[in-house]
């Protein structure tokens, strides 16, 4: 397309139900709104990935103790010693080309499995250590001494016993963990190492609209309605983060 045919397909917005067009013609709060669906869909996929790793780690460190539960936290400490968006951005671009390859998945789901992966696989560490400080004082208490008394297998006493404990922790962290991984996966995709076209989340939007910023035509709208829709729902997410925390937490309602 021309740079007049560019130009006229962009319109601002005109009311509340119509947030203009890109420089393709097509509608901003339908494609809004489709990038926020596969922003939480692949946060909640990432949280969902980093809260399993976590849990299980932790839980296995914790209730082994001694040696194990210190060689396991030094891995966590190396990890953490790493830089973190450049283990995302590596994990992406080399798991991204072997799935990309496979039929079945398609060059766009591809970029999208793979970007949950990465931010999940690198999000757990923070997850372990609290899941495992959680287990260090639950092994002492009285009902897991006494299913060890009862020979119970280890697995049982952690799975059984000791992790439906942990739900309250467990769900508060999820929560949290969501917005995080929003924020990462819009970062890299505003970089334009994340999900690829013709799929759009929150932060290829945003891209989209500063590349097309200049000083002639000031078309705001490209930008600021996925960034307000993003900032609003990170806010929302963290509230109802720290509201399950308030009403999980059996401290503060002693």
């Amino acid at each position: 397309m021309r740079a007049t045919d560019l130009d006229a397909a962009r319109r601002p917005p005109t009311g509340a139900l119509d947030l203009g067009t890109d420089e393709l013609g097509r509608n901003m709060l339908a494609r809004t709104l489709y990038g926020g669906a596969i922003s939480l869909s692949l946060g909640l996929l990432s949280a969902g990935i980093a809260v399993v790793i976590g849990t299980v780690y932790g839980c296995v460190a914790g209730y082994a103790g001694g040696r194990t539960d210190a060689l396991m936290m030094r891995i966590v400490d190396v990890l953490y010693a790493l830089p973190y968006m450049l283990l995302v951005m590596l994990l992406s671009i080399s798991l991204g080309a072997q799935l990309e390859r496979l039929e079945l998945v398609g060059r766009e789901w591809a970029r999208f499995i793979v970007m949950a992966l990465a931010i999940g696989g690198v999000s757990w560490l923070t997850v372990a250590r609290v899941v495992r400080g959680q287990v260090l004082s639950l092994r002492e208490q009285p009902f897991v001494e006494a299913a060890r008394a009862l020979g119970l297998p280890t697995w049982r006493i952690l799975f059984v016993h000791i992790l439906p404990a942990l739900v309250g922790p467990i769900i508060v962290f999820a929560t949290l963990t969501v917005p995080q991984a929003i924020l990462q996966e819009s970062f890299l995709s505003f970089l334009g190492v994340g999900v690829q076209p013709p799929q759009a989340t929150w932060g290829s939007l945003a891209a989209d609209g500063v590349r097309v910023l200049n000083p002639i035509h000031f078309d705001w709208w490209l930008v600021t309605f996925p960034c307000a829709a993003l900032s609003l729902t990170l806010l929302t997410l963290n509230f109802v983060g720290d509201g399950l925390r308030d009403a999980l937490d059996i401290r503060s309602q002693a």
